[in-house]
């Protein structure tokens, strides 16, 4: 009855449900104009919204369609699939390509070599990697990018920036521990000043891409108080440091520890005064909330767009099973969940660029409506399927299992609603 699901005898309902924030910005090789809005983080929220223009800008509509036409065509399911059995879990060549069109580097400045775009932006593209279930460590580098220029001197950002936008390096962050705790006291590694640099022995669990990358952003303590902790970019050949990535639930998206035994870090490749990180911390968190929010969206449409698919092919009792309401009904409410979640994340990715303060709630609505709401759409998607949808021939399956991955990266549904609370409610 949806028109979204396209049967017969349906109510047509608005084909935009909510508000969509207009990025800022241009990807690379559209046109060179530009319009932008700055509004201060100072400035009263009602005037902020005012300012804000609801809706995607024809280059970012392009960008969405230029990124979703090359993974379509280079990197459909069934080669996804193939990427899940290699070693390294991605395609080298894929990644060389993602380069030259500037999408690794979409949030670097251009001085750096990047495209200069703004976050929203870069949900467009997370939007359709995730839809494909594009297995690559494009948020785990754009992440590391974002330490680097959040917290980098300038010789530090003209060091490591380039060769991230270029795909020469791959960077991700290993800040948490075996306690999965997105707190200063999920952090214990202890830094041991030796002269001009810290020496570390420990290890970091639940790295992603941790095999891929050679480039870490390392949290640490440097003293007994609870936020005396340091961010720190760690060399993946230095003397002392390994990383290996272990089998998961959802082989799209590879998880390993980083180990790190006597490695010796300079200052001069310390983020920011030590002791002083936790701030810098605490946004990463949030800006890889952010992140995972955009890639369970696009997925999330990818897991409806094959449920209705297959709703509108198998015929039982001589028709589509869409046509019934045990079936349309479901349906609806994972659409219904997509739009909500779109709305929450599009404002949480503009305040990153436009609205600081405004980031921390935003960013825990988003993860933690979309934590609830795409495990809900993973697993009422496998039931609409019937019994075929529990079997590996089917694609839905793999849906499923990027829900069940996402669902506690950078925090629980339960954790971000405790957050909201805690910083003025919902």
């Amino acid at each position: 009855m949806l028109s979204f699901l396209g049967f017969p005898d349906r109510l047509d309902f608005p084909s935009q449900a909510v508000n969509r924030t207009r990025p800022l910005g241009r990807p690379r090789g559209v046109s060179e104009a530009r319009e932008k809005t700055r509004v201060s983080s100072a400035a009263p929220r009602n005037a902020m919204i005012a300012a804000m223009n609801f809706g995607f800008t024809e280059e970012q509509e392009l960008l969405r369609a230029e990124v979703r036409k090359l993974l379509d065509a280079r990197c459909p399911l069934e080669q996804v699939r193939a990427l899940m059995e290699t070693e390294c879990g991605y395609s080298v060549e894929l990644w060389g390509s993602l380069a030259e069109l500037g999408w690794l580097g979409l949030t670097i400045p251009e001085a750096h070599g990047g495209a200069g775009l703004g976050w929203i932006d870069f949900v467009v593209l997370l939007e359709e990697t995730g839809r494909s279930l594009f297995p690559s460590p494009l948020v785990s580098t754009t992440l590391a990018a974002a330490a680097i220029l959040d917290s980098g001197t300038d010789e530090q950002k003209a060091r490591w920036l380039p060769g991230i936008a270029d795909g020469s390096r791959i960077g991700t962050l290993a800040l948490v521990e075996s306690s999965d705790v997105l707190a200063p006291s999920g952090i214990a590694l202890l830094g041991k000043p030796d002269g001009d640099a810290f020496v570390l022995t420990g290890a970091k669990s639940f790295v992603a891409d941790a095999s891929a990358a050679n480039l870490f952003i390392v949290g640490f303590r440097t003293g007994p108080d609870a936020e005396d902790l340091t961010l720190a970019v760690v060399d993946g050949g230095a003397p002392g440091v390994s990383a290996k990535s272990f089998p998961s639930m959802d082989q799209t998206k590879r998880v390993g520890t980083l180990v790190l035994e006597s490695a010796r870090v300079p200052k001069s490749a310390l983020l920011g005064k030590p002791g002083r990180a936790w701030p810098a911390i605490e946004r990463l968190f949030d800006r890889g909330a952010i992140a995972t929010t955009g890639e369970m969206i696009g997925a999330a449409e990818g897991a409806l767009a094959l449920t209705v698919q297959y709703a509108k092919d198998r015929i039982q009792f001589g028709n589509p099973i869409g046509k019934y309401q045990g079936v349309k009904h479901p349906l609806a409410e994972m659409y219904v969940d997509i739009e909500s979640t779109k709305s929450l994340l599009y404002y949480a990715a503009w305040a990153l660029d436009e609205s600081p303060g405004e980031v921390p709630r935003s960013a825990s609505l988003a993860k933690a409506y979309a934590s609830d709401a795409f495990a809900r759409i993973g697993i009422d998607g496998v039931q609409l399927h019937g019994a075929v949808g529990y079997t590996a021939e089917y694609d839905i399956q793999l849906y499923l299992k990027r829900s069940k991955w996402a669902r506690p990266t950078f925090g629980d549904s339960d954790f971000h609603y405790e957050r909201v609370a805690a910083l003025g409610g919902l």
